[in-house]
C-alpha cells in the first residue's frame, strides 16, 4: 500500500465496502467499540482471514453501522488512544507475532468521524496476537486453533505463495501505476522500445507480473513490480524498509559513521547508481607505471557487484524492519542481507543458489544484474585471487546473510584461519572448473616465489589438518600430490 492515501480514496473505499450486502470474513464494521484486546484480537482474525480468501488487505471500519451500513460517525481516535502509558498503534505492534504491517486512517464521511484500519495479510505464519492465532470465520472472530481445517488451508496457501505476489499498492488507477513506477526504465533494461500509449505499457508491465487488474477496478502493483522498479521505494509503505543502506565508517569499527545513505529507488531501475555509490566509497591504490599514475580499486569492482546483487536477490522479505545493508571499514566492506542462506555457506560455490524469490532472480538475470544461476560467487572468487585478497568470509548471524571481503592483506600478515579459508576457497574454484589444487596451484593463487615451495606445502597441510581439503591420492610423489575440497 502507497504511504499516502487521499481523503477522496479512503472515502471511496469505504463506500465500496460499505455496498457490501453483509461483513464478511476480511472487513468488519463497528461505530465506537475499540477496546484494544479487541483491536489487537481482529488485527490477528483479519490478517489471517484475508490470506484464506486471497484478500491483499483487510479492513475494519469504526463509524459505520454493522446492520444497514450507515455512516454514524465514530468517537474513537486511534491515534490519541493509549493503553497504559504505551500508544494504541505502538501496544498493538508489540503484541504482535510476527509484525506485520497495518495502519489507521481517520477522516470525514458525510461530515462525520470514520476511522478505517488497514491489515496486510498475513504472510509466511499465521498472525497472533498475544500469543493466540485468530480467523474469521464468516462475520465472526475465532480462535484458529479451533478450526483445524482453516489451519491447514492457511499453511498450504503459505507454501505456495511466493513474496513477489503480494501485493504493494491496491486499485491504483493507470495515471498512478505509472506515476509510482519507473516504466522507462524497465524497457530500457530489458532492450525494449517504450510502447506509444499507456495500455501497452500497462499490457507489458502485467505480463512481467509487476503489474495485476484488480476485481474491483484499477491495478494493483505487486511487491515484484514495486521493489524493482519503484521510483520512490517509501511510497510503498509494507517496503520502505527493503532499500538499501549504505555506510562508510571511519577505522575498523562501527563507533563513528562517517556517511549514511539510504537508497530510494526500486533494485532494477536504481542498481547502477547504487554500484557508482558504492564504488565511489571505496578506497583505491595508486600505483605508478612507466611515467604515469593511475588509481586501481581496492577490491574487484566486479566481486562487490555480484554480492550486492546476490543480497538483493536472496533476502527473505518476509522478514519486517530489515533490508540489505552494506558497510564500508577501512580493512573490509561488509553486505548483508536479512533471511538465512538456504544453501551452506561453505558450498556457495559448488551448490546452485536456491532463491525464495525465483520470479524476483529471473527478471534480474534477463536484464543483466545479476549472473546465470550459480556462477555469481565463482566470479567472485576469481577475481579475489586474481586480486590477491584474503578469501572471503560467507557468515550467516541469527537471521541474516553476510558477505565480507577483506582488503589487501600480505601473506605474512593472514592469521591460520585467514590462510585455511583461502586455501579452500581455492580448492572449489579449481574443483569446479575441474582442476585439482597443487602446490603450484597455490603458489600462484598467494603470489609465493616459485622457489619457495615448502611454503606452499605448509599452507596445504594446514588445510588438511583443519580438515577443509584432503589429498587426492597419498600414492603419489610430493611433486605430483593434488587436493580437492573435503566434501568432494
Amino acid at each position: 500500500m502507497t504511504s499516502d492515501r487521499p481523503a477522496a480514496f479512503l472515502v471511496s473505499l469505504v463506500n465500496e465496502l460499505r455496498e457490501l450486502p453483509r461483513e464478511t470474513e476480511w472487513v468488519e464494521f463497528k461505530v465506537n467499540d475499540a477496546e484494544p484486546q479487541a483491536v489487537g484480537e481482529y488485527i490477528s482474525a483479519l490478517a489471517n482471514a484475508a490470506a484464506l480468501v486471497g484478500k491483499a488487505f483487510a479492513y475494519l471500519v469504526w463509524g459505520v453501522s454493522d446492520e444497514d451500513h450507515a455512516v454514524m460517525g465514530t468517537s474513537f481516535d486511534p491515534h490519541a488512544a493509549r493503553v497504559g502509558n504505551e500508544e494504541l498503534e505502538s501496544w498493538l505492534l508489540r503484541l504482535l507475532e510476527p509484525k506485520i504491517d497495518f495502519r489507521f486512517f481517520r477522516f470525514v464521511m458525510e461530515e462525520r468521524p470514520v476511522v478505517l484500519l488497514e491489515v496486510h495479510r498475513a504472510a509466511r505464519h499465521p498472525v497472533a496476537f498475544q500469543g493466540q492465532e485468530h480467523v474469521r470465520v464468516g462475520s465472526y472472530k475465532k480462535k484458529l486453533k479451533d478450526f483445524p481445517e482453516k489451519e491447514r488451508a492457511l499453511w498450504r496457501i503459505f507454501d505456495h505463495t511466493p513474496s513477489e505476489d503480494g501485493i504493494a499498492a491496491e486499485r491504483t488507477s493507470a495515471d498512478e501505476v505509472l506515476r509510482l513506477l519507473d516504466y522507462p526504465s524497465y524497457f530500457d533494461l530489458l532492450e525494449r522500445p517504450l510502447p506509444a500509449d499507456r495500455e501497452s505499457v500497462l499490457t507489458a508491465l502485467a505480463e512481467d507480473r509487476l503489474i495485476r487488474r484488480n476485481d474491483a477496478g484499477g491495478w494493483d502493483v505487486t511487491n515484484l513490480g514495486a521493489v524493482l522498479f519503484a521510483k520512490r521505494l517509501d511510497a510503498f509503505n509494507a517496503l520502505r524498509r527493503k532499500a538499501v543502506r549504505v555506510i562508510q565508517y571511519r577505522g575498523m569499527g562501527r563507533t563513528e559513521t562517517l556517511k549514511e545513505q539510504v537508497g530510494g529507488k526500486g533494485y532494477a531501475c536504481g542498481f547502477e547508481g547504487l554500484i557508482a555509490y558504492i564504488n565511489g566509497l571505496l578506497p583505491a591504490n595508486e600505483v605508478i607505471g612507466e611515467a604515469l599514475r593511475k588509481s586501481v580499486p581496492m577490491y574487484p569492482e566486479l566481486a562487490v557487484r555480484e554480492l550486492v546483487a546476490n543480497a538483493l536477490i536472496h533476502q527473505d522479505f518476509f522478514v519486517t524492519g530489515a533490508g540489505p545493508m552494506v558497510e564500508i571499514f577501512d580493512d573490509r566492506i561488509e553486505i548483508t542481507n536479512p533471511g538465512e542462506p538456504l544453501v551452506d555457506t561453505e558450498r556457495f560455490i559448488d551448490t546452485p543458489p536456491r532463491s525464495r524469490n525465483e520470479t524476483l532472480a529471473s527478471l534480474m538475470r534477463r536484464v543483466r544484474i545479476c549472473e546465470e544461476r550459480g556462477s555469481g560467487i565463482d566470479k567472485v572468487a576469481f577475481q579475489v585471487e586474481v586480486f590477491q585478497l584474503p578469501a572471503p568470509l560467507f557468515e550467516k548471524p541469527e537471521g541474516f546473510t553476510r558477505a565480507v571481503l577483506f582488503a589487501h592483506k600480505p601473506l605474512s600478515a593472514m592469521d591460520k584461519a585467514e590462510r585455511v579459508r583461502a586455501c579452500y576457497l581455492h580448492a572449489c574454484l579449481r574443483y569446479v572448473t575441474r582442476q585439482a589444487m597443487t602446490n603450484a596451484s597455490v603458489r600462484q593463487r598467494f603470489g609465493i616465489a616459485s622457489n619457495n615451495k615448502a611454503m606452499a606445502s605448509r599452507l596445504l597441510r594446514e588445510a588438511v589438518d583443519a580438515e577443509m581439503i584432503r589429498l587426492v591420492s597419498a600414492d603419489v610423489g610430493h611433486k605430483s600430490r593434488s587436493y580437492v575440497p573435503f566434501w568432494a
